[in-house]
């Protein structure tokens, strides 16, 4: 007893006791983006693909109709496209390869370069945009306008169609890029960075179609 009391007092020989409840465990983000974890991330690819499907359909549709409408008329006349388009397409092209380089730097963790490549491929994608404007004032300047004929109306339509589209995507790559100076994307937290890039890359395979579509067909 006595030799209990003298480690008592002592404060040695036995565990001390710690009152409340233990500390909370560490939450590992997985990518995420915000803290959703892996259902979230699991949420935005399914509605990217879903966005997919949509956009396709949509394009389809103006497809069948254009062929169809070339088919049953007498009075298409065939709009030779703008050289600028080329040179349109390799921008895409360019900035869609930017985006991925810097996708992959942000996998290995390496910020800075994430930073450069992301700014050049949405510039190269602001670009494009202004590109696809020379093109239309090229047309304008030949006289051929939306209603000249249904060749031209449909050029109008596609490509018009397709800016509109990838503006929402510059707007995806803008944000991404804001997020990522506020360090708020990273390694471990990169589901916005993905779907952005899986939007642009989707764009840009879709307007590969295009050119293959109305160089061919109008």
């Amino acid at each position: 007893m006595s030799a209990i009391a003298e480690l008592s007092k002592s404060g040695t020989g036995l565990p001390a006791c710690h009152s409340g409840s233990p500390p909370p465990p560490k939450t590992v983000d997985r990518g995420g983006g915000g803290g959703g974890g892996r259902a979230s991330r699991r949420a935005s690819i399914t509605g990217l693909f879903v966005l997919f499907a949509a956009v396709t359909m949509f394009f389809a549709a103006l497809t069948s109709a254009m062929v169809v409408r070339r088919g049953l008329s007498d009075d298409w006349v065939s709009t030779a496209l703008p050289g600028v388009l080329w040179f349109n397409t390799a921008l895409l092209l360019a900035s869609s390869a930017a985006l991925e380089a810097g996708h992959r730097k942000l996998k290995s963790g390496d910020r800075s370069r994430f930073n450069l490549y992301w700014t050049a491929g949405s510039i190269l994608g602001a670009c494009f945009l202004g590109g696809q404007y020379f093109a239309w004032s090229e047309l304008n300047a030949r006289g051929v306008y939306v209603f000249t004929n249904p060749s031209s109306s449909f050029f109008y339509v596609l490509t018009i169609a397709h800016a509109v589209h990838l503006v929402g995507g510059i707007l995806a790559l803008l944000y991404v890029g804001v997020q990522a100076l506020r360090l708020r994307i990273g390694p471990a937290v990169r589901t916005p960075v993905e779907v952005a890039s899986y939007y642009w890359h989707f764009m840009d395979g879709l307007w590969i179609y295009l050119m293959l579509l109305l160089f061919v067909w109008g």
